[in-house]
């Protein structure tokens, strides 16, 4: 190699080294045309006041903040960890609460199904399991049904529950008065 190859060489090394200590990159989340990253972002805020202040100015570029404090220090903050989990997933979820589900009437000859009141108490819909045992005269079980409905948030849907068999109940019981969501 040339001594004018080596020096070539020598010099764009240097220059990314240098670029790399002080914070500048080549491009920033694959935008190559974007001219450049760090501090040369569309977004910056070109005011003169801001930049003499010294005190720390703000950059953003493609959802990142890239902040300069008065000594020369560089602080990232990534909006893809700038939740409180630091998965990136949006934050954490509330458990949701269980339903309230009160037993309205039970299976007869002419309505051959049990009516249900489900409440969701929560801030979305969820879909909540409401089985209903039908029972005989000595309380043994003859039949039971599942249904389940999506209940809108906040709101009291009434469900109907039918029964499968020919044999009209004595009467009937809700197998949970508090079901809890389904996944």
């Amino acid at each position: 190699m040339t001594t004018r190859g080596r020096a070539l060489r020598l010099t764009a090394i240097s220059t990314l080294v240098v670029l790399g200590l002080t914070g500048f990159s080549t491009s920033r989340h694959g935008h190559g045309g974007d001219g450049g990253g760090g501090c040369s972002s569309s977004s910056q805020d070109h005011d003169s006041s801001s930049s003499s202040s010294g005190g720390g100015d703000a950059y953003k570029d493609d959802g990142d903040t890239y902040t300069t404090g008065g000594t020369g220090h560089h602080d990232y903050d990534d909006d893809t960890y700038d939740d409180d989990t630091g998965s990136g997933s949006g934050g954490t979820t509330a458990t949701p609460e269980p339903a309230t589900a009160e037993l309205l009437t039970c299976a007869t000859e002419s309505a051959p199904y049990a009516t249900v009141e489900i409440t969701n108490p929560n801030d979305r819909a969820y879909t909540f399991p409401v089985t209903v045992f039908f029972k005989d005269a000595a309380g043994t079980t003859t039949a039971d049904s599942r249904e389940e409905p999506t209940v809108p948030p906040r709101t009291t849907t009434k469900v109907r529950v039918p029964l499968d068999d020919t044999t009209t109940p004595d009467h009937c019981e809700l197998d949970d008065p508090n079901p809890q969501p389904l996944p």
